[in-house]
């Protein structure tokens, strides 16, 4: 009789742990249920950061300071395979911000990008690295390609420039008196932007139709040392009903830029090995006082065919041949 009590008890206490494990599981799921849904309601805490150089399929990278950035481009758009996950500085992606990476810029930077295909005009924070494709030189989020309205294309020519007065604030934003000190600016942190500009509202559709417009093509200018100093603070926000400018535009065609050289004989050795690519043209500018012979191809009637024409001037060996948009 002791024996059949004694095994009953046994048995009673195996369901009594079984009972008990399940419980704790489920209350281990329950709990880091929670937590992912707390660390997906709240982005994550990015900082100020200029990096280190860095390199990518070969080619090097130098991050810096450059309040004077005014390039022209292609550009390109990343979203749901991203969503959510940390960039370069340490927030958390949301496809529907008003952000942009990009390859050399300080994290984060206010830009102005334009459209110059619909004239179009958004300001957007960089928070992020990319694009590493030879042809782009910003890759926007989704909810600003929408509302410059080249989402379904997926590609756009671009102008992207550096707001130096609320980019400086922003600095100063996240890392005190300090380095604002260093470049002798009285900018405040009241004049840090919102992520748009205030013209006309515009909702984001999918496929946004594209409206005729376009802008005066830009010279991009050789830029200053960066601060080294990093600093963790809290992402600005975007938003909850952006914004955008619509303005003038002219018409602007798409280049291949092989390389500019000071020597003229340089340069026609360039065109004389490309010329079995495409038509090529050398052109002469002076660019801070000096005198340098551009070679080009083009114009190139669509990105698609830059993309290809770009690889191929790659291939000829000119690895530092660009996309340009003029």
């Amino acid at each position: 009789m002791k024996a059949v009590v004694f095994a009953r008890m046994i048995v009673l206490a195996a369901a009594c742990i079984v009972v008990t494990a399940c419980a704790e599981s489920q209350f281990l799921i329950h709990t880091a249920k929670i937590v992912n849904q707390t660390n997906d309601a709240v982005p994550s805490q990015g900082r100020y950061k200029i990096g280190n150089p860095y390199e990518i399929n070969g080619t090097w990278y130098y991050p810096k300071v450059n309040y004077e950035y005014d390039e022209t481009g292609i550009a390109s758009w990343y979203g749901p395979n991203f969503h959510g996950k940390l960039t370069a500085n340490g927030e958390t992606y949301d496809m529907n911000a008003l952000t942009a990476a990009h390859r050399t810029l300080p994290l984060p930077t206010w830009v102005e990008v334009t459209n110059l295909e619909n004239g179009r005009k958004l300001n957007l924070r960089i928070n992020d690295r990319g694009p590493y494709a030879k042809g782009r030189i910003i890759d926007i989020s989704r909810q600003g390609a929408q509302l410059l309205g080249f989402q379904t294309n997926g590609t756009a020519k671009i102008r992207v420039r550096v707001l130096a007065e609320e980019s400086l604030a922003l600095v100063r934003q996240l890392t005190g008196e300090a380095t604002i000190a260093e470049v002798g600016s009285p900018i405040t942190v009241e004049s840090v932007p919102t992520e748009a500009v205030d013209t006309e509202p515009l909702a984001p559709p999918d496929g946004a139709a594209i409206v005729e417009a376009s802008a005066n093509p830009v010279v991009v200018t050789e830029t200053s040392e960066p601060p080294s100093n990093e600093t963790v603070s809290e992402p600005v926000t975007s938003p909850s009903e952006p914004e955008v400018q619509v303005v003038e535009v002219v018409d602007t065609g798409i280049f291949i830029q092989a390389g500019a050289f000071s020597q003229y004989e340089n340069a026609n050795r360039v065109q004389a090995t490309l010329t079995t690519i495409g038509e090529v043209n050398i052109s002469q500018i002076l660019v801070n006082d000096l005198d340098l012979y551009r070679v080009r191809l083009g114009p190139i009637s669509n990105v698609t065919e830059a993309d290809i024409l770009l690889s191929q001037v790659i291939g000829a060996g000119y690895p530092d041949a660009r996309i340009i948009v003029d």
